[in-house]
């Protein structure tokens, strides 16, 4: 059995699974790395490695807020940042005007 940490303002989760670092935010309309078209209303995220479909729970460190984004694209390429929202999900967790914000991520099922 894993043992479990409480990260941030994440809930507990298994090392395995979690991360915390920097977000940021994006709004393009442009193909994604999945190959689908990037629609900032949608809820949906660029991460590095996880794969393209998976959900995963975000939460705002600073707010407490959190919002589950699908992986349908690759990056961020920013030194210290984790992942990438879209601008919808970057608005649920209060970070759209900062643009950055210190998150944890859960990957989900």
């Amino acid at each position: 059995m894993a043992a479990t940490l409480s990260l941030c303002a994440c809930s507990t989760i298994t090392p395995a699974s979690a991360q915390c670092g920097g977000a940021s935010w994006y709004a393009l309309h442009s193909r994604t790395a999945s190959g689908e078209m990037m629609n900032p209303a949608q809820m949906t995220a660029a991460h590095r490695s996880l794969p393209f479909g998976a959900k995963v729970k975000v939460t705002n460190s600073r707010t407490g807020k959190s919002v589950i984004v699908r992986i349908n694209d690759r990056g961020p390429f920013v030194r210290g940042r984790i992942i990438d929202l879209s601008k919808a999900a970057a608005g649920k967790i209060g970070m759209v005007r900062s643009g950055h914000a210190p998150v944890c991520i859960a990957a989900l099922g």
